[in-house]
């Protein structure tokens, strides 16, 4: 899957699904306009907000940062 067609204005909205087997990126959702992307990490003391933001960095070859919805699984991800 191509991520860079899901970014618009250096801006990424995904959805995570923490404590999952791998790192991964499992869909798209429609109605949210989010990519769903899986992380082994526990949504626990910003455990899985590290392993997406290392996910993400190296998927797309550039840093990255959570925007807005660190509590959430809701997030916008800004690509520095």
């Amino acid at each position: 899957m191509n991520l860079s067609s899901f970014i618009k204005n250096n801006k990424l909205k995904v959805m995570v699904k923490p404590n999952s087997k791998k790192n991964e990126i499992v869909g798209f959702n429609k109605e949210k306009k989010a990519l769903i992307i899986a992380v082994k990490s526990p949504a626990d003391k910003n455990k899985a907000n590290l392993e997406l933001i290392k996910f993400l960095s190296k998927q797309l070859k550039h840093k990255v940062r959570i925007k807005s919805g660190l509590t959430s699984k809701e997030k916008i991800i800004s690509i520095v």
